[in-house]
């Protein structure tokens, strides 16, 4: 069946034509110096007809993975044959980058300001910006994202699986889970679902950092995602909709006590119920108190502070009903995305 051609995509007065792509900058305010700030934009309009979908990254300014993951998934040759339009926002929060913070400048979380107002606080007039002019034009999207700093995850996928639509998405980006949670909020997924646009989260490394199995899988995942949308040609004898796991749990591992912890866990490994995950040791003394685990599951998130006061959250870990399974997907994601396949550089 021959696909139907695409139209121009006006994107805020900007014409895009079919076949084209554009960079755009968007100001979204001014420092007290009058210094205008943007944010940059670029619009693949795809030949043919097909959905409109975001990808952003950098709502959190310390959070660097996305940025890399757009801008390898941005020099992919095989855009060209993009259906639909693409819009993709390596940082969206370039205050907060240049500062290398979480936060805004006035200690705001940007990623809890939505869907914001015109005259509110700037985190507020931000996201109302970035709703109205960026997620207002789409039927999809997908938020990047890290830890938070000296804190690693696993990569995942944050959804709500009530949805019929959004599960598809997680399901097709084929991550080694989804954690199935709504959107809190303030948050961007959350008040793109209550407009009826379904957004998932990617949550891979840890902040201020480059993760090589994140960004790799990361690109691949949004690749997933479009081939599953029919943006992209889909790939023979490929599934559809992955064996993702889904966790059924997830909690986080307190320190019992404070000191020096030390895990040789890595993220993605099975632990059992009662197993100990570590042992936290006092520095003046020959004590050690033994961190042990809640329930089984897979470790999905770990801080990378030694030292560590009691109540500290150190391990994350998620319960799943098939363990073996799930530790057969990490090993396959870790193995596919740690060797070489994605390159950094054009090809």
């Amino acid at each position: 069946m021959a696909l139907e051609k695409n139209t121009a995509f006006n994107f805020n007065g900007t014409v895009i034509q079919p076949g084209e792509n554009a960079t755009l900058d968007i100001t979204i305010g001014q420092l007290y110096t009058h210094t205008p700030v943007s944010m940059t934009v670029h619009v693949f309009n795809g030949k043919h007809k097909g959905p409109v979908m975001f990808v952003a990254a950098a709502i959190h300014g310390d959070e660097l993975n996305g940025i890399e993951i757009i801008r390898r998934l941005m020099r992919l040759p095989t855009l060209k044959k993009l259906r639909g339009t693409l819009i993709a926002i390596p940082i969206v929060n370039v205050l907060s980058v240049v500062h290398g913070s979480r936060y805004l400048p006035d200690r705001r979380d940007l990623n809890r300001c939505f869907p914001g107002t015109k005259k509110g606080s700037l985190g507020s007039r931000m996201a109302h910006m970035f709703m109205t002019k960026v997620v207002s034009y789409c039927d999809y999207g997908i938020d990047l994202h890290t830890g938070a700093i000296h804190r690693s995850n696993f990569p995942q996928i944050r959804a709500d699986l009530n949805n019929n639509k959004t599960k598809l998405l997680a399901m097709a980006f084929d991550s080694p889970l989804i954690i199935n949670s709504a959107g809190s909020g303030g948050t961007l997924r959350g008040t793109a679902a209550k407009k009826k646009i379904p957004v998932i989260t990617y949550e891979a490394g840890e902040a201020l950092r480059f993760d090589e199995m994140s960004i790799r899988g990361g690109v691949n995942g949004i690749v997933n995602v479009l081939r599953n949308l029919g943006m992209l040609a889909k790939l023979k004898n490929k599934k559809t909709h992955p064996d993702t796991i889904v966790a059924v749990e997830n909690r986080w591992i307190r320190a019992p006590e404070s000191g020096i912890f030390h895990s040789n866990l890595k993220l993605g490994s099975h632990v059992s119920k009662g197993q100990v995950l570590g042992v936290i040791s006092s520095p003046y003394e020959d004590i050690d108190t033994d961190v042990k685990s809640v329930h089984s599951g897979l470790i999905i998130g770990k801080t990378n502070l030694p030292l560590v006061h009691g109540g500290d959250a150190v391990l994350h870990i998620a319960r799943v009903e098939k363990p073996r399974l799930a530790s057969a997907k990490i090993k396959s994601f870790t193995k596919k995305h740690s060797s070489p396949g994605i390159s950094s550089r054009r090809k």
